[in-house]
């Protein structure tokens, strides 16, 4: 508080300077009258004065841009040297009588033409203003500058707010280089922006390479025709794909000491199987990692042959736990997308192919639903498929490459914050994709509910977020934490946003933006609506059929 009769007295000079004769400084070329001025200066933001009047005054103009003048998330801009600086409202308060105190994060510089107008903006800051700088109102013809998409890859996702023809766009290549973040409470609209955002990159890149992971069947109906569909029912998930992490998350059922203990036999007849291949003679060296098929009868033999090298029978308790684990995978039919024993040929190319969409012949995403998979292999499953983008990237080095976009919803699921909770498998290489992804093509699109839920290092290595509205609190804290400083202005407005309404920031756009999304034609949205209870509480007749077909698919596991 030591600065504040200073600071009086430095507004009070502002609010009476240019009222003599011939103290009329000459207005920025192009610009409106000012609404205020810079009063301190700092690296990233500064503290500015408005007048409120003048603000009262343009909140009724028929610019739209210029109605929101002075309001937290609008722009400002300061005319210093030959350019515009362009800086966000982030806080404002009262100060006295009519001044208004607001805190302001500079975004970029635009250079000013001789008539005034802004062209050529950049994200970014060379030259500062000094205090007494005027601020003016950004107007609709400015935001176009700032706004307007350059030469470089982009979908159009919707209208920049609070314009009514300024198109949102996200730049494919930093957007996905650097991995994407889709933040959002349930009921915010976030499935359907989700497919509109897919659709937008399948219809800029119909040969890419796109692979979601759908927990709970929603997005087979949004990309019927645009895509390859994958379920229980048709996915053929080779058990043998996976590696030892991920037998022993399915295989064993023990704990503590005893998990160890089982883990190394585990190690040593999964070799032995994988070696029982002739694949072992041509590759050599085969460890239980290498993704070399082994009949699940030849791994049942060896656990019985080992056990009977035994002295005692209380050692074969380690065995015998294996061995009726393994009988149960191979007897229910709730594993038999993945524990058949038709899955033993050598179909790794041909998964490879359908599910990286290699080539896409013009459908270049797959959905893989989840929903159907047993609930004890889920993260199993996720983590086999997420791995073989990761190890596919790796090993194609050498090759035309190939990027590939992973894209998880219900992040939260698979990388949770408590590193205790959860299989491991997932979330290890989900976080090493997240930290080396980019560096071998492999791009990671995380969509969550509860981004307080998700493990820190993984958001923190999104370098562009999109976040819908979030009623939490805590979920708030941890968006203010992760966006970067020339956002900080739109957090507050993230409670209060609208349905299909996002604040974009990071690597994907010129500047953090407020978009309204577009529209989204029904046959390419998702099934993730709400059932309405009053109107489908009117609806009677066929109860019976009802509860018999739904018996019948619930015994039948879908069927």
């Amino acid at each position: 508080m030591n600065d504040q009769p200073n600071l009086q007295q430095f507004v009070s000079e502002l609010n009476s300077y240019g009222r003599e004769e011939g103290d009329v400084p000459p207005p920025a070329p192009g610009a409106e009258p000012p609404i205020g001025h810079v009063l301190e200066i700092a690296g990233s933001g500064s503290r500015v004065v408005m007048d409120a009047r003048r603000l009262i005054e343009l909140s009724t103009h028929e610019d739209p841009a210029l109605q929101m003048s002075g309001q937290v998330g609008s722009q400002v801009k300061m005319a210093v040297g030959k350019s515009w600086l362009i800086a966000n409202v982030r806080t404002m308060k009262a100060f006295e009588g009519t001044t208004v105190l607001a805190y302001v994060d500079f975004l970029g510089e635009g250079k000013r033409e001789a008539d005034g107008r802004m062209s050529d903006f950049k994200r970014g800051v060379t030259r500062f203003p000094i205090p007494g700088c005027e601020v003016h109102a950004v107007t609709t013809t400015d935001l176009r500058s700032v706004f307007a998409a350059d030469s470089r890859p982009h979908i159009e996702i919707g209208r920049v707010y609070p314009t009514e023809d300024i198109r949102g766009a996200l730049y494919i290549d930093p957007m996905l280089g650097k991995h994407f973040a889709v933040l959002g409470s349930t009921g915010t609209g976030k499935s359907t922006s989700v497919s509109l955002i897919l659709h937008r990159i399948c219809e800029h890149s119909p040969e890419g390479h796109i692979m979601m992971i759908d927990p709970h069947g929603e997005y087979s109906a949004a990309f019927k025709g645009y895509g390859e569909l994958f379920n229980v029912d048709n996915l053929q998930l080779p058990y043998w794909l996976m590696n030892f992490e991920e037998h022993c998350e399915v295989m064993l059922v023990s704990s503590g000491h005893d998990r160890q203990r089982d883990a190394d036999i585990l190690a040593k007849c999964l070799l032995e199987a994988r070696g029982r291949n002739k694949m072992a003679e041509e590759f050599g060296k085969v460890t239980v990692d290498s993704p070399i098929p082994y009949l699940l009868t030849d791994l049942n033999q060896i656990i019985v042959n080992e056990m009977g090298k035994l002295d005692r029978a209380g050692d074969a308790t380690p065995y015998q736990r294996i061995k009726n684990k393994l009988d149960e995978l191979r007897s229910d039919p709730r594993f038999s997308f993945m524990f058949s024993g038709m899955l033993v040929s050598d179909t790794m190319a041909r998964f490879l192919q359908k599910m990286f969409r290699l080539p896409a012949e013009g459908r270049p995403i797959s959905i893989v639903d989840v929903s159907g998979v047993p609930s004890e292999v889920t993260s199993t499953v996720v983590s086999v498929l997420a791995r073989m983008v990761f190890d596919y990237a790796i090993w194609s080095r050498t090759e035309a490459q190939r990027p590939i976009l992973l894209v998880c919803e219900e992040a939260h699921r698979y990388v949770p914050k408590d590193e205790t909770s959860g299989a491991q498998a997932v979330r290890r290489i989900l976080e090493r994709i997240a930290k080396e992804g980019r560096k071998y093509g492999v791009s990671l699109g995380l969509i969550t509910q509860r981004p307080s839920d998700l493990a820190e290092g993984v958001l923190s290595q999104c370098g562009t977020i999109l976040s819908m509205r979030l009623n939490n609190e805590r979920d708030q804290d941890v968006v203010r934490a992760a966006m970067p400083e020339g956002a900080k202005g739109f957090l507050d407005a993230i409670p209060a946003l609208r349905n299909r309404e996002v604040i974009a920031s990071g690597e994907g756009v010129n500047i953090p933006i407020r978009v309204t999304f577009d529209t989204l034609e029904a046959e390419k949205r998702p099934a993730s609506s709400d059932p309405s209870f009053a109107e489908s509480w009117r609806e009677v007749g066929d109860e019976e059929g009802i509860i018999e077909r739904t018996v019948r698919r619930w015994r039948g596991h879908g069927k």
